[in-house]
């Protein structure tokens, strides 16, 4: 496939980002393995129009989930940590006695076949819905428990881990699981509609709280695409389906899917969504007035990251994902379906 001018990207994105009132999007593409194009579009803030440019730090979301399962791998490879040893023989039980949470795996929380919910309020009781391994369903609460094994693991805090197993050997100056100060000057701000929102402060987290630049992302996606730091059978494994998704749901917590119910062009590796018909990974992102998603092909050696400061940034992902691996994407079909504005 031939490269992508910069003009042509930023050509095919501005319209889509002015008929749907998004201030401002970051955006890579890669060939060949690697970044080919960058694109900065839009402003920062609506409040002083400051300019997205291509060191524009954004919110990924829940494009954290594929980073941080690229370390947990690491550690698979390092002999550090199992996919399929219980769990409680690295972290202990915060609900004794319960046999469910006891046969959580890492390949359970990786594959979001643990049986945890997605969300869970602070009041609310934490609770294993069906038997891991059952079936499918999006657990970012599974991601944070896989925070606390490798925490244990490495005597470390994530962050500390992720610098040295991911952002530090791929030059990813511009990515932080915390919100440093480094970062806060070229930060985008997120959008409700045209109103911008606050960034509130959390602690790292493994589910959300990857903060980093279309470049940064693009060098990982680079790494995903190249297999770099994983032994060859883990790397495959990562990118290979275990689980199909239900149709048009993204948690289902009660009620085992039956297999006409199930897509059998959606599925899950260990970390990434899947078109196993495609050869295709992706993942996407979304909290308050912002929105991410990623999608690339090891045998195409292509792929892309977007990011966008506004609760309407997956109206672009279709756009994003033609300009990387162009044709119908049933990974995109699905969001459609369950994933809201």
């Amino acid at each position: 496939m031939n490269s992508i001018t910069l003009t042509t990207l930023e050509d095919r994105l501005r319209p889509l980002m002015e008929a749907a009132g998004i201030p401002g999007v970051s955006m890579a593409v890669l060939r060949h393995g690697k970044v080919d194009a960058l694109a900065a579009l839009g402003v920062r803030n609506t409040l002083d129009n400051a300019p997205v440019n291509t060191q524009t730090v954004f919110q990924a979301a829940s494009l954290t989930k594929p980073i941080v399962a690229y370390a947990a791998l690491q550690l698979v490879d390092a002999g550090e940590l199992t996919l399929d040893e219980s769990l409680a023989h690295f972290v202990p039980t915060v609900l004794p006695g319960d046999a469910a949470f006891a046969a959580i795996t890492a390949r359970h929380l990786l594959t979001h076949t643990c049986g945890l919910p997605n969300l869970r309020a602070k009041n609310q009781p934490l609770q294993v819905h069906f038997q891991p391994g059952e079936w499918f369903s999006y657990s970012s609460v599974g991601f944070n428990h896989l925070q606390s094994v490798m925490t244990a693991i490495t005597g470390e805090p994530l962050e500390a881990t992720m610098r040295q197993l991911v952002f530090d050997p791929l030059g990813m100056r511009s990515s932080s699981l915390e919100q440093p100060a480094s970062l806060q000057d070229n930060l985008a701000a997120p959008h409700e509609g045209e109103a911008s929102v606050d960034v509130p402060r959390y602690p790292a987290s493994a589910s959300f709280s990857l903060h980093t630049t279309a470049a940064d992302y693009g060098a990982f996606l680079g790494a995903v695409l190249r297999g770099e730091r994983l032994k060859e059978a883990t790397h495959r494994a990562w990118l290979t389906c275990h689980a199909h998704v239900p149709k048009e749901s993204a948690e289902r917590l009660r009620g085992a899917p039956t297999e006409t119910e199930l897509d059998p062009e959606v599925g899950w590796g260990l970390g990434w969504g899947l078109e196993p018909n495609h050869g295709t990974f992706f993942q996407w992102g979304k909290m308050d007035g912002t929105r991410a998603f990623a999608m690339g092909s090891v045998a195409e050696q292509s792929a892309v990251v977007l990011f966008a400061n506004s609760n309407k940034g997956l109206r672009l992902m279709r756009e994003a994902a033609a300009c990387a691996l162009p044709g119908v994407h049933p990974a995109i079909r699905w969001l459609d379906a369950c994933v809201s504005e």
